[in-house]
């Protein structure tokens, strides 16, 4: 797993929100071949920068360390001015790569915040619309804690009532009532 493949195959990179968002790992900011292939304009690093940057791609970055004790306020206010405007370039038609080391916590944490302040989204249909595309993700207590927080301010209520997510992949699925796939196991 720790070898870096420069070409990442497309399955490491999942569309949230088609056909504009996309949420995966570090390495995907630095994949010409996705990034060209998918006409990613953006790049929205939450915590590390990508190894290599590719030249016409815009990267923004903005700090968020994977602990339970980091404020996620600040930085999902910046990435959702950041994730509107790229989505509003090019007459609509501008699209975002948000990424963080592994695309499993900080970047899908900032991308459910974005779905529920801007889409409207529950945390739990936010969440799922994540998990349906990308079902490793899992962010961290602390995170997910700042989340159903976010849910009371804007809606008065909390939609997933569980202290952090499953740790079995499968187990996350059933949580938002998601086809598991079959293990073949």
């Amino acid at each position: 797993m720790g070898r870096r493949n420069p070409q990442v195959s497309s399955v490491s990179v999942s569309l949230v929100l088609p056909p504009s968002l996309y949420l995966g790992p570090r390495s995907a900011a630095s994949a010409k071949p996705f990034l060209t292939s998918n006409s990613v304009t953006h790049v929205l690093s939450i915590g590390p920068n990508p190894a290599r940057k590719v030249a016409g791609i815009t990267y923004n970055r903005l700090s968020l360390d994977d602990s339970t004790t980091s404020s996620i306020s600040k930085v999902v206010d910046a990435a959702c001015d950041t994730i509107d405007r790229v989505i509003a370039s090019k007459k609509g038609a501008g699209k975002i790569l948000v990424h963080c080391a592994a695309g499993i916590s900080r970047s899908p944490t900032v991308v459910a915040a974005y779905l529920m302040k801007r889409r409207g989204m529950s945390l739990k249909a936010a969440l799922g619309q994540i998990i349906r595309v990308r079902p490793q993700i899992s962010p961290n207590a602390g995170f997910l804690q700042q989340l159903k927080d976010m849910e009371m301010e804007l809606f008065g209520t909390i939609s997933l009532d569980v202290e952090e997510l499953p740790k079995r992949e499968q187990d996350r699925l059933a949580l938002f009532d998601l086809e598991v796939p079959n293990a073949t196991d």
